[in-house]
């Protein structure tokens, strides 16, 4: 749940049909040599991103005098039957009814009988069968048996007719808006900074078009630049004002839109107040209005909110889950759940984006929704915990604004009936669960009734947190607790 534990890179694809993320490493103290390496100048780990129809997935690349290698059959792996033996200085490959041989120091293979040039010397080490990274553009296709691009200046491998493409076009709206039209849909990681939104594509086989550069002949949002380097594409728009970026048509499409400049006394738009995946470089009121009941009708009555996300990682639940992925699918499975139940919702982070914890208090405060969820994972414990705030000691102000960090104040009380309804309603499907007061951001900061729901495996593995039927216990139980006391929650009032 806390952002400062073990993280892992995570890149869908493995064994076909499933997607995993193989990464050389992963200890904490690897991390932290990893580091090491970068401050002192030594070259980062690199990785091959491969993408086919079976699987996307990456294998790690090695350096050997002075060239980049890769293990032929960790790239071959999730594509099909395959197998390696060697046998002295002998190799022998055998992938689906394909037979290859190599000889290690020799620049040629045989696949089926036929020579195949390897640009560079085969290199056979501890049995494992290591070829350059640059022989795959010419080797792959024999044994394949179909097209293979490799993109070796960004180690990016497209096997087959996959490649996802992409327009962008600006509507001249007030404020601007910069569409991007996908061939497919995707899940970029967002990151924002000043002068520019980064959209990095790790897991998507995303190609550029004609030109890397596109200009759009706007002030706010003046060009587009694609890039690819280490395994995954990146697209940055130039921007001269703070922007945000939307998902919508079932990934299809990103909005890369200007933030309104605030209006004293207005209530902020649906589009900036509830964001279905956003990245904001706004600072952070220093205190929230006390005193200032929700509005009568609210645009959504309930905002879940995916916990962590973009490079903000989460816990590492295993070795190849990561609680922001968990915590997003659950995140869309509350949405299913309480729209179902003709609950109104918006997910704040509804992709793999960067969110700060003061923007998600700031979108589910601008939206006056009658309930707040935050949704964490763990594999730690058993079954569910779910978290009201814990405010500061001796920081009951009185004032006409009330500090940020106490903003929950006038609706802890909403907040905890409606922890102990939802907590009797997982404890009616016997789930274990407990009641916890904690200081959680940004559970603080929210005012309207606000709780945090983490959701732990039940027994020793922890991948049980993914599973859908599981997901689907602990949602329905949420979502029939907050439908079982909405009128409540509807008609909450801070307290005098």
């Amino acid at each position: 749940m806390a952002a400062n534990r073990h993280r892992r890179d995570r890149f869908p694809g493995a064994k076909a049909p499933r997607n995993n993320w193989r990464k050389a490493g992963g200890t904490f103290v690897g991390l932290i040599l990893a580091s090491a390496m970068l401050l002192s100048g030594a070259p980062a780990e690199k990785h091959l991103s491969v993408y086919s129809i079976a699987a996307n997935y990456s294998v790690p690349i090695v350096q050997r005098e002075g060239r980049d290698y890769v293990g032929l059959l960790e790239v071959l792996e999730p594509l099909g039957r395959v197998s390696g033996k060697a046998d002295a200085t002998r190799w022998r490959l055998r992938y689906n009814n394909v037979e290859a041989n190599f000889t290690a120091g020799a620049n040629r293979a045989q696949v089926m009988g036929r020579d195949a040039d390897l640009g560079s010397k085969f290199l056979l080490e501890n049995k494992r069968g290591l070829v350059p990274v640059g022989a795959l553009n010419s080797l792959l296709p024999r044994i394949l048996g179909g097209p293979v691009t490799l993109h070796e200046v960004s180690d990016r491998l497209f096997i087959g007719s996959v490649a996802t493409h992409f327009t962008a076009s600006l509507a001249s709206d007030d404020p601007p808006r910069l569409v991007f039209h996908f061939s497919a849909p995707v899940n970029p990681s967002i990151a924002n900074e000043a002068g520019a939104l980064h959209m990095t594509f790790r897991r998507e086989p995303l190609v550029g078009p004609a030109s890397p550069m596109l200009t759009f002949g706007s002030k706010a949002i003046p060009s587009a630049s694609f890039s690819e380097s280490n395994g995954s594409a990146v697209v940055t728009v130039k921007t001269s004002v703070p922007v945000m970026a939307t998902f919508s048509n079932d990934g299809r499409s990103i909005t890369v839109a200007a933030t309104p400049a605030p209006q004293t006394g207005a209530a902020p738009s649906p589009a900036s107040a509830a964001p279905q995946s956003a990245a904001q470089t706004a600072p952070p009121p220093n205190a929230a209005p006390a005193n200032v009941p929700p509005a009568a009708v609210p645009h959504y009555f309930a905002v879940v909110d995916a916990s962590h996300g973009g490079d903000d990682h989460g816990e590492s639940l295993s070795s190849t889950l990561l609680e922001k992925d968990v915590t997003l699918a659950l995140a869309r499975s509350l949405r299913q759940e309480l729209q179902s139940r003709g609950i109104t919702t918006v997910v704040l982070r509804d992709s793999d984006a960067n969110l700060p914890m003061d923007q998600r208090a700031i979108f589910a405060n601008a939206d006056h929704a009658a309930i707040y969820i935050a949704l964490h994972a763990a594999s730690s414990g058993h079954g569910v915990r779910v978290f009201t705030a814990m405010l500061p000691f001796g920081s009951d102000d009185h004032a006409p604004f009330r500090s940020w960090t106490t903003a929950q104040h006038d609706w802890l009380s909403p907040s905890q009936s409606t922890a102990n309804a939802v907590a009797g309603e997982l404890q009616k499907r016997q789930l274990p669960v407990k009641n916890v007061a904690a200081p959680l951001r940004p559970l603080n900061n929210i005012t309207g009734p606000a709780i945090a729901v983490e959701v732990a495996p039940q027994g020793a593995d922890a991948n049980q947190v993914m599973a859908p039927d599981y997901q689907q216990l602990v949602t329905s139980a949420v979502a029939t607790a907050i439908a079982a006391v909405r009128d409540q929650l509807a008609g909450a009032q801070p307290q005098p």
